[in-house]
């Protein structure tokens, strides 16, 4: 969450947005609690239905981090911990375009 939170930091005044997604097998205690000891800069979904993993293709392993262009369009997904440095270059590169 460190790197998550470096990422969203560097890149939210040039319009960059993160959103997190707990999944429905979190404890929404738990979430909120993590959330806010944490101080997390940006938003947190609880997604208790499961629905929300469902429409992002099924998502069964955290973390699973999704990048999305301007249009709404995935770009990169990567199941694990990404690749900081490939993603901070595809979000520069996603950012400069129109």
């Amino acid at each position: 969450m460190p790197k998550v939170i470096a990422t969203y930091q560097k890149y939210h005044a040039k319009g960059f947005n993160t959103m997190a997604v707990a999944m429905s097998y979190d404890p929404p205690a738990y979430v909120v609690n993590f959330a806010q000891t944490r101080q997390l800069p940006f938003q947190v979904a609880i997604d208790n239905t499961g629905s929300v993993a469902k429409a992002w293709g099924d998502v069964q392993l955290t973390p699973t981090t999704y990048l999305v262009n301007k249009q709404g369009q995935i770009v990169k997904r990567y199941i694990g911990e990404p690749d900081f440095n490939e993603l901070q270059q595809l979000i520069e590169k996603l950012l400069i375009e129109t």
